[in-house]
């Protein structure tokens, strides 16, 4: 049976596709038949007249993963907005039952899925007349513990922790934070401290910056995942689906 964990984040652009990418390297280079999963991707580029999931392909590329980007991002838009108002937008909008035939077949073909989500936890997949659906019940209908990606600089304490009690409060279980674009510095350490004290939730991980990162992005990633991340911690955060 396939364990996994999903990665959120404090909010967009904070970061979780590149730590991501490092948590699949870090397993699929240690033999892991890990596989990424993220349901609904926003901001897609076009070569060739065809539409390139970015954030996919990247974690695809860093960790050598094989597989049709259709069956680990079922919806890929180009609309660089939330996924519900870019289905609206695109006239494609989200059908649950089809995400969750793709996280089945993952689990049939894969021993570990690290899925990501789209934006905060709170980021609306679907809008209409079906109802409001989110990332949050996204989780709860993968039934997945999730992983919280967050800034290192200033404000992160108060989006991580607002993000951690909201969390808490829909009985999703959290197994760490990791902290992204970490730098060796007192503003950083004591935010993370502070993180720890208010939260009660461990820190599993401080990705540091990379300096530079279109430049040689994919090693920068690899390496610095390599130093950074536990591997024995991060299979301990994942359950069986």
């Amino acid at each position: 049976m396939a364990k996994g964990v999903f990665i959120v984040g404090t909010d967009t652009d904070v970061g979780k596709t590149v730590v991501t990418a490092g948590i699949m390297h870090l397993l699929r280079s240690n033999g892991y038949n890990a596989t990424y999963f993220k349901a609904a991707l926003s901001g897609a580029f076009e070569v060739d007249n065809e539409i390139i999931p970015g954030d996919t392909k990247l974690v695809c590329d860093v960790s050598n993963l094989e597989e049709a980007y259709e069956n680990i991002t079922p919806y890929v838009y180009r609309a660089s907005v939330s996924p519900h108002l870019a289905a609206k937008l695109e006239n494609n909008p989200i059908q649950i039952e089809i995400i969750k035939e793709k996280y089945e077949y993952l689990k049939k073909k894969y021993d570990y899925i690290i899925a990501e989500g789209s934006g905060g936890i709170v980021c609306p997949l679907i809008d209409d007349e079906r109802g409001l659906y989110t990332l949050e019940n996204l989780i709860k209908d993968l039934n997945m513990s999730v992983i919280i990606v967050a800034r290192a600089g200033v404000g992160t304490i108060n989006h991580t922790v607002l993000t951690v009690k909201y969390i808490e409060s829909l009985g999703i279980n959290i197994k760490g934070i990791i902290i992204n674009n970490y730098s060796e510095s007192i503003i950083c350490d004591d935010n993370i401290q502070m993180i720890e004290k208010l939260t009660k939730v461990p820190i599993i991980g401080k990705l540091r910056q990379i300096k530079n990162l279109k430049d040689n992005m994919l090693q920068a990633i690899r390496i610095n995942a390599e130093k950074d991340f536990s591997i024995k911690t991060l299979e301990e955060c994942m359950d069986q689906l």
